[in-house]
């Protein structure tokens, strides 16, 4: 029985040496496997430029008016607002070369002419052909149909159960040794997946009618997996945050928008 202990206590270290080589990080600090995976996270969330296919060939002056978030997420709505979705089109209509005037600088009146266009009503729209206003033919909004969690599954494992039973069995010091051990195992994994839906609008600047749409949805998946053995524990995260997903169909958006030039 002795002998029986010592080997069972034997590959329970083992198990304890193959648990934390995957979850002790080899180093400390900057450079270590911690840093690694916490700067991986954070450079699949960093803005990646996309190269524009007309790019070349300059695009009209437009407006984007703030859109509309129709989803009843309150985990979306605290992190996307209108303004951010705007700002991201403002800055993609740019780089596609598109000449895009100002919101900030319009001050109140573009709660008008935002009014106005959600009315459809052309004749509120008249007063807006004059001055700086005269050469802007298209108006461009982009709204968020759908933002929901529509998938969540997770898995765990606790050892104490397991330690139990074998400290029992094998009795005396190693049987301790070996509940001590296995009953410090934890492990947990957990994944969710958001489906977010993006519709762009372009419309004539005189008349509010909508000249072209299109819509785009894009899968996000975030996952956080944790393991401790012994007091020492080690945990990772793939994270990609909602307004970087968001951000990135504002781009497929304006990469159709370009091929309409």
């Amino acid at each position: 029985m002795k002998q029986h202990g010592l080997l069972l206590l034997s590959l329970t270290l083992v198990s304890v040496a193959a648990l934390l080589s995957g979850c002790v990080p080899s180093s400390t600090g900057a450079g270590g496997s911690s840093s690694q995976m916490a700067n991986k996270v954070a450079d699949d969330n960093m803005y990646q430029p996309v190269e524009y296919a007309n790019a070349a060939k300059k695009g009209p002056t437009v407006i984007v008016i703030p859109g509309n978030i129709k989803s009843s997420s309150a985990t979306f709505t605290q992190k996307v607002t209108p303004n951010n979705i705007a700002d991201f089109g403002e800055i993609e209509l740019s780089n596609a070369n598109f000449k895009v005037l100002e919101r900030t600088d319009l001050g109140p009146m573009l709660n008008e002419i935002e009014l106005a266009v959600n009315m459809g009503s052309p004749d509120a729209l008249k007063k807006f052909k004059k001055g700086k206003f005269g050469t802007t033919k298209w108006f461009i909004k982009f709204d968020i149909l759908k933002a929901e969690e529509v998938a969540e599954a997770g898995q765990g494992f606790d050892g104490n159960a397991i330690g139990s039973i074998v400290g029992t069995v094998v009795g005396g010091r190693v049987g301790a040794i070996s509940d001590t051990a296995i009953s410090s195992a934890r492990a947990s994994e957990q994944a969710a997946v958001w489906l977010v839906g993006l519709r762009y609008k372009i419309l004539d600047a005189s008349t509010s009618e909508q000249v072209s749409t299109g819509y785009i949805e894009r899968k996000m998946e975030t996952g956080r997996k944790a393991q401790s053995l012994l007091g020492i524990s080690g945990h990772a995260s793939q994270l990609v945050t909602l307004d970087t997903v968001v951000q990135r169909l504002v781009q497929e958006a304006v990469a159709k928008i370009d091929q309409q030039k």
